[in-house]
């Protein structure tokens, strides 16, 4: 079993109230293969919430209200439902403050794009989890398909 973004998974979770659905993702979650987190609703963030940037080490709406908490907050709730499960695995949404793994917005909301990782992903990294953002993954499946 995987775990994976939970917006990936069909579910309309993202901060517009939308989702990223990748059909396979959603299919995995369906017959009990993946497991659907979103680091932000665990954190109780609310659907559609504004949207937010990592600018330090705080988490930033763009109305700067200070959301730091409930991001460590969703991504110890999303690690430890991992760890009871033994996942080693999650594909996350890139660019996310919660998923994104390498490459985050900079925190000015202007898509300026910074090395870094979002609070869930470098956290699930720390305790032994493979982060991929779902680029990577769908990479990786193209490649098995050759």
């Amino acid at each position: 079993m995987i775990a994976v973004s939970a917006c990936l998974a069909g579910i309309a979770c993202r901060y517009d109230g939308k989702d990223h659905r990748i059909a396979q993702l959603e299919d995995m979650v369906r017959r009990a293969e993946a497991l659907a987190i979103c680091p932000e609703v665990l954190g109780g963030l609310p659907i559609p919430r504004d949207p937010c940037e990592i600018r330090g080490s705080q988490v930033i709406s763009c109305r700067g209200r200070d959301c730091t908490f409930a991001y460590r907050k969703g991504a110890e709730a999303a690690l430890k439902q991992l760890q009871e499960k033994g996942i080693t695995l999650a594909v996350l949404k890139a660019r996310s403050p919660a998923c994104g793994r390498d490459w985050i917005y900079d925190g000015s909301f202007t898509k300026k794009l910074i090395r870094g990782s979002g609070i869930a992903a470098s956290l699930f990294e720390q305790h032994g989890i493979r982060v991929l953002t779902e680029e990577e993954w769908k990479e990786k499946e193209r490649e098995n398909n050759l």
